[in-house]
């Protein structure tokens, strides 16, 4: 008798264990789908693959900085890098002009690890509400500093000559709202009271701003 419920207690556990095994799968699968229908972009299939379809050639070129804020980012997401597709990772260099800057923005959907190549950049980032903390340092070639996700932060030349820097960030398409844009370029606008009022400024001030976008 006592084998018996030896082998019963195998059996149960073993069925257990395959139901067990078998809700994971499920929500491997599932997770699999929703990566897919939630970035919008279509797996490949493996047997048309190939190695372009992992490869990038591009960051060693410099980017024109010639713009109002003097920068250029240069993006390695999914839809350049197809190869990335699920994997949650891709990179930009960011290029700056002297006393050029990436100015405050957010990733809504990845952290952010930012190292200099070139030059010296002031970094930060400020940290959610009620705080509001003001979290800074300024960087030199070698120098590594992280964004944390969704926080607005920003990249500011501190030097005569021009700057480079890679980041790397947690997502295939980490997506990038820069504050003053989306705030006073908004289309179409947002009403000048709405804004003048959380800015406390008169309404004056926020139209001119509006006009430079």
């Amino acid at each position: 008798m006592p084998q018996v419920y030896v082998v019963v207690y195998v059996l149960i556990n073993s069925i257990t264990q395959m139901i067990f095994n078998g809700f994971h799968v499920m929500e491997n699968i599932m997770l699999i789908y929703c990566a897919v229908k939630v970035n919008g972009l279509v797996c490949k299939d493996p047997m048309q693959v190939q190695a372009e379809d992992f490869f990038f050639s591009g960051l060693h070129l410099r980017g024109n900085t010639s713009n109002p804020v003097g920068s250029r980012v240069t993006t390695v997401f999914a839809a350049q890098l197809p190869g990335l597709n699920t994997l949650g990772i891709s990179m930009v260099r960011i290029d700056y002009a002297p006393w050029g800057q990436n100015p405050p923005h957010i990733h809504p959907r990845a952290t952010e690890i930012l190292t200099v190549l070139e030059g010296t950049l002031q970094v930060g980032f400020v940290t959610s509400n009620p705080d509001n903390r003001f979290i800074t340092k300024v960087l030199k070639k070698g120098d590594v500093f992280v964004f944390p996700v969704g926080l607005v932060h920003f990249q500011h030349n501190v030097g005569n000559g021009y700057a480079v820097a890679i980041a790397a960030l947690s997502s295939q398409n980490p997506g990038a709202i820069t504050i003053a844009n989306a705030v006073f370029g908004a289309n179409p606008p947002i009403p000048g009271d709405i804004l003048a009022k959380a800015f406390q400024v008169d309404k004056s001030v926020v139209e001119q701003l509006q006009s430079k976008f």
